[in-house]
């Protein structure tokens, strides 16, 4: 139960890293404003910069942590659990029997049957 809460919050830490990091404008966005642009500040004047690379930084370390929750429940799941190795197949009734022999005709060479004239 813990895992499967733990995997769709993994998920949605993924969804929410991504976009916000598809959000975030380019080194060269400000260039454009300085040329007469409009100014694309959401967050304030130099407060968007930052409230976005904090909001990414959260959502990293969050993703971190949960990457290694899983990992460590995929260690001890995979410990309770046999290998697929250590498994040996029962022993059928025809797996203990010799293998049949298929049947081969005669070779010989079969003779005309005599004729009576």
């Amino acid at each position: 139960m813990a895992t499967t809460l733990i995997i769709i919050f993994h998920v949605i830490v993924c969804i929410a890293l991504m976009v916000i990091v598809l959000l975030q404008t380019g080194k060269g966005a400000e260039m454009g404003a300085a040329f007469g642009g409009a100014s694309q500040t959401l967050f304030g004047g130099s407060g968007g910069s930052s409230f976005m690379s904090k909001l990414t930084t959260g959502a990293a370390v969050a993703f971190m942590i949960t990457c290694i929750l899983l990992s460590m429940a995929s260690r001890h799941l995979m410990r309770s659990s046999k290998s697929i190795m250590d498994v040996q197949p029962p022993v059928t009734q025809q797996q203990t029997k010799a293998p049949a022999q298929p049947e081969v005709p005669d070779a010989r060479p079969v003779s005309p049957a005599p004729s009576n004239k």
